[in-house]
């Protein structure tokens, strides 16, 4: 090759490479709104932290598949709307079939019914399988066509740029926004299908106050937001709320700690899944969860953040220090430590109405809660449904 040949050649990459640049797509409008989205993965969450860091808009994973309700769905719901936050919801799809992406979408409906949700409604299908693409595309449409009809509520897909570029179609941009993934860029390169983002996902190791580990970082354009922001009708026929959860275990978890997070016992968990050694429960093993009336809670809590004290945690919410010692039983209120989850007030009723909800603390006998409450050993075992009076679990939350 001449001299000359390689000079063209080298200016036509050139020219090429710098082309590419210019093809990143920008959002529908600016300025953008901070975001982060969320699921179990990020356990507990601190809600004021994560508003004082200035994050705006939290996107809610509700459910996966047509069975699994995320654990952390109603708490993240609720405190995301407590600190004013903008809150959407996500679906993690895994249907095979037009059939079943139309069970998903009823599922999904059914979950996220009776929320005020702010942020169009989003489908996260990125486990393909052995689908190809056209069936990829109709089981995308049958799903986000299912979820308008039941909802009312308008839809955005969530997509990487490669399935942007290869596995979704034109008429599947023509008819939904996009949500795009692509991290380590400053904007995200232009797939020839979307014209604008109403989402840019641009890491998956966000740091944010109130958040312990990485989270998903996001902006989002104004145009996220639902012109319809009524409540999410019920038009599905049925109830997920009051149907059992299925919660995955993971590595670290306890039967009271897992009965703790849904406002359940170990022994109603324990009784459900024919569990013979409360203390062992194995990585990847599912439990049905009874279902708990979350719409009767009040319960406020708080997890411990690094520098914290009783004094500040007591003045943030309007407290006093000896109302926490109290409630969570501390024996010294100068030692306290990050990842401590505090109960801030004494109001909830999870269950039946008209009971107090008391966290087992180590040490505790039902002999000692009877006589702190003044309640019997007998009233207390028949309403939690206590199998052997003499065995009962720390973290484990029960009815007085």
């Amino acid at each position: 090759m001449n001299f000359f040949k390689k000079i063209c050649l080298v200016a036509i990459i050139v020219t090429f490479s710098f082309g590419a640049k210019v093809l990143a797509f920008s959002p529908a409008s600016t300025p953008t709104y901070n975001g982060i989205d969320v699921s179990e993965w990020q356990g507990e969450i601190n809600y004021v932290g994560v508003a004082n860091d200035g994050i705006e808009v939290v996107y809610i994973r509700s459910s996966e598949g047509s069975s699994y309700i995320d654990p952390y769905f109603r708490t993240n719901y609720q405190r995301a709307k407590e600190n004013n936050l903008k809150v959407g919801f996500y679906h993690y799809m895994i249907a095979r079939s037009v059939e079943e992406a139309q069970q998903e979408a009823t599922f999904f409906a059914s979950v996220i019914s009776g929320t005020d949700a702010d942020c169009k409604l989003a489908m996260d299908f990125e486990s393909f399988g052995n689908l190809n693409v056209e069936q990829i595309n109709e089981i995308s449409f049958a799903f986000l066509r299912k979820t308008e009809e039941l909802t009312g509520k308008e839809m955005v897909v969530y997509s990487n740029t490669n399935d942007a570029i290869n596995v979704f179609s034109q008429e599947l941009a023509n008819n939904y926004p996009i949500w795009v993934a692509e991290y380590g860029e400053p904007e995200p390169i232009n797939n020839g299908k979307w014209s604008t983002w109403l989402g840019f996902q641009y890491t998956d190791r966000g740091e944010v106050n109130g958040i312990n580990g990485y989270v998903d970082k996001d902006q989002f354009a104004k145009e996220i937001f639902l012109s319809d922001t009524t409540t999410i009708p019920n038009n599905t026929g049925t109830d997920a709320s009051n149907s059992n959860n299925v919660y995955i275990v993971q590595r670290g978890n306890t039967l009271s700690q897992i009965a703790n997070r849904y406002g359940t016992t170990v022994n109603n968990i324990a009784r459900l899944n024919d569990i013979q050694n409360p203390n062992l429960i194995y990585v990847g093993q599912r439990l049905i969860i009874p279902n708990v009336n979350e719409k009767t809670s009040t319960i406020q809590t708080y997890t411990v953040q690094r520098g914290n004290t009783l004094g500040e945690i007591a003045v943030k919410f309007g407290t006093t220090v000896e109302q926490l010692v109290r409630l969570n039983n501390i024996s010294n209120p100068n030692l306290i430590y990050p990842g401590q989850v505090l109960t801030i007030n004494a109001t909830n009723t999870l269950g039946d109405l008209g009971h107090n909800i008391y966290t087992i603390q180590y040490g505790d006998t039902l002999s000692k809660i009877s006589a702190k409450f003044g309640v019997s050993i007998q009233q207390i075992v028949e309403l939690n449904g206590i199998q052997n009076p003499n065995i009962i679990y720390a973290g484990e939350r029960i009815k007085i």
